[in-house]
Formats: structure tokens, C-alpha cells, sequence
């Protein structure tokens, strides 16, 4: 596809056309705007995400996706990434931290996650994403503006100004039920600690089980001012 450069009144007026009319209207302009190796999935291999695998391998099946390998996932969440694998005919590539556990141990001490959790996030996460970023021109997210104060003012199609590429996010509009309809009604593999009490999950240093009548996020980091690992500015 020929390089453009996309102004902000122009990704203003796509995601506003895009307003309402659902994931796979978005997903549909995300791959006529852009080549497959030049815009990917960012698959965590959570709820939202793996909906979004079950639309793209519908619409792209030669598209790819890729996740952030912390080395500290949980054992469900390694599985599901098989499930998915083996379901799916997308190109799945995995993306390792710069540092081995063992290395980062080493310079920083132990369990760095304990003590300064934002540092851990962007070795084990950011410096990757900013890393595999750097190589396209735009990606796919999962979230939505349900899921917290810090996403509420997400748009479906945005410029991501802390990674310098185009930000497509489909499910930005959807709540907690359409994304378990779509699951269930299309019988998407899905981690199984989703149903142990775990809305969200990330690694399993960081990760707990959500208490009947709390926040659907306060399992991540509890105990810490943090909300985010910093992907998703």
C-alpha cells in the first residue's frame, strides 16, 4: 500500500464514522487502510482479545498478531495461546523482554515487582511493545472504555502519540456482556481463569482473583496506585 501519513482531523472523521457501527466495521477499515506486515494484533489472549482473533481470522486470515512474553504469564494463560494457535490461522509472534528473569534479578534484585512494579511493567512489557511497534505503521487493541477511567475517552480509530502509529481499538464501545455473547455464540477458546473470579490477568506476580463487588481491574497491582502497565497511554 502506498505510505500516507495521516492527519487528525482524518483519523478524527474515520473513527467517527466507525462510531456505532461495531468491531468488525472497524477491523474491515483497519486492513483496507493497511498492509498485513504493517499493522497487527496486540493479543494478550484475555476476553476482548481473543474475540478480536475470531473476527480478524473471519476477515484476515493472513494477518498477524503478537504478544508481550513477560516469562511470568500463568500456566492457563500459556495454554489458551495454544488453544488459539491451533484454532486460528493467524501468524501468532511471541515478543520476550530484554532481560531473563534471571538478568533482570541480577541488576535490579529480586522480585522487582514487589517493590517498584512500574519498572518491572516497562522492562517486561513497554520496552518490547515499543520495540515490536516501531516496525508498523499501525495496531489493534482490545480495549474499552467500560474497563476504566484511564480508557473512558478511548476513540475507535486515534493516534497513539506515546508510540508514534495508528491505534485501532473495535470493542472501544462494547461492555463486559457483548464481549462473553460473542465469545459463547461463536465458541472462542478462552483462558479458563476468566471463570476462577480473574476479569483481567496479566502476570501472575501482579494478578489476583476480583473479590465479589470490586473493581473489575482490582486484581492487577493490588495494593499499588497503578492501573496501567503503561502500553496504553
Amino acid at each position: 500500500m502506498a505510505d500516507k501519513r495521516w492527519t487528525p482531523e482524518e483519523l478524527a472523521a474515520a473513527s467517527a464514522a466507525l462510531e456505532g457501527q461495531g468491531p468488525v466495521a472497524a477491523l474491515r477499515w483497519a486492513y483496507e487502510h493497511f498492509a498485513h506486515d504493517e499493522i497487527a494484533l496486540a493479543c494478550s489472549f484475555g476476553a476482548e482479545d481473543v474475540a478480536l482473533v475470531d473476527m480478524i481470522s473471519k476477515l484476515a486470515p493472513e494477518a498477524q498478531l503478537f504478544y508481550l512474553d513477560t516469562n511470568f504469564l500463568f500456566p492457563e494463560t500459556y495454554q489458551t495461546i495454544e488453544a488459539v494457535r491451533a484454532a486460528y490461522p493467524l501468524r501468532i509472534r511471541q515478543v520476550l523482554p530484554p532481560l531473563t528473569p534471571e538478568e533482570q534479578a541480577a541488576q535490579y534484585g529480586d522480585e522487582l515487582w514487589r517493590r517498584d512494579p512500574d519498572a518491572c511493567c516497562s522492562i517486561r512489557k513497554v520496552q518490547p511493545l515499543t520495540q515490536v511497534l516501531s516496525g508498523l505503521k499501525a495496531w489493534i487493541t482490545g480495549i474499552r472504555r467500560e474497563q476504566s477511567p484511564t480508557r473512558a475517552n478511548a476513540q475507535v480509530v486515534e493516534w497513539d502519540r506515546k508510540f508514534g502509529l495508528v491505534k485501532i481499538n473495535p470493542l472501544v464501545a462494547w461492555k463486559d456482556a457483548d464481549v462473553w455473547k460473542y465469545i459463547l455464540e461463536n465458541n472462542v477458546p478462552y483462558n479458563p481463569l476468566h471463570d476462577q473470579g480473574y476479569p483481567s490477568i496479566g502476570c501472575t506476580h501482579c494478578t489476583r482473583a476480583v473479590r465479589p463487588g470490586e473493581d473489575p481491574r482490582a486484581g492487577r497491582w493490588s495494593g499499588f496506585q497503578k492501573t496501567e502497565c503503561g502500553l496504553h497511554a
